[in-house]
């Protein structure tokens, strides 16, 4: 399955919801057999026993990313169908066309997200694109083949990969990775 997934090259979408029913959504599309995505992670929250627990909630609570398995106007009455007010990320206010997100760079970001891997942020997108970096490629360790941008945060180095609609920075030894520029 997983040598299926490195090759699979459907590209993905960003859709951003109008409300807070993440989970209503992710059960709609789970429903119409859609594959979708959401970004997760831990959190520290304080029971009725006053005893911390980790929970693991979305990092975004109004966006979802969805797998292209249909036509763009497929894709719109599947959204009109919905009873959750939703909408496509486009590329610009000028430009309407669907933001779409390359199967690889997908790839990398769910790994990225990953809930167990400690040291990493989440960004909006108007943060990562004010973050300095040069586009490198990870040539050692357990991040070994991502791409992404180094950038500097708190006097450490991060991996940094944007999507439409948010950014995921990791915490990279810069030693480990080279110039992605060819």
């Amino acid at each position: 399955m997983e040598e299926n997934n490195q090759l699979d090259s459907t590209p993905w979408y960003a859709i951003r919801l109008f409300s807070l029913k993440l989970k209503a959504a992710s059960g709609y599309f789970e429903e119409k057999k859609v594959e979708y995505f959401v970004p997760m992670h831990y959190v520290d929250v304080l029971d009725k026993e006053n005893h911390i627990r980790h929970v693991l909630k979305p990092v975004v609570s109004n966006l979802i990313f969805v797998k292209r398995t249909m036509s763009d106007a497929e894709l719109v009455e599947l959204i009109k169908d919905s009873n959750i007010k939703m909408a496509v990320l486009t590329r610009s206010r000028n430009d309407r066309t669907f933001s779409e997100i390359p199967a690889k760079q997908m790839r990398e970001f769910q790994i990225m997200c990953n809930p167990e891997i400690e040291l990493r942020k989440y960004l909006s997108e108007e943060e990562a694109r004010l973050k300095v970096g040069a586009p490198v490629l990870v040539k050692f360790g357990p991040l070994k083949g991502l791409t992404g941008k180094l950038v500097r945060s708190s006097k450490k180095y991060y991996l940094l990969k944007e999507v439409p609609g948010m950014a995921v920075m990791l915490k990279v030894s810069r030693w480990c990775c080279v110039s992605a520029e060819s």
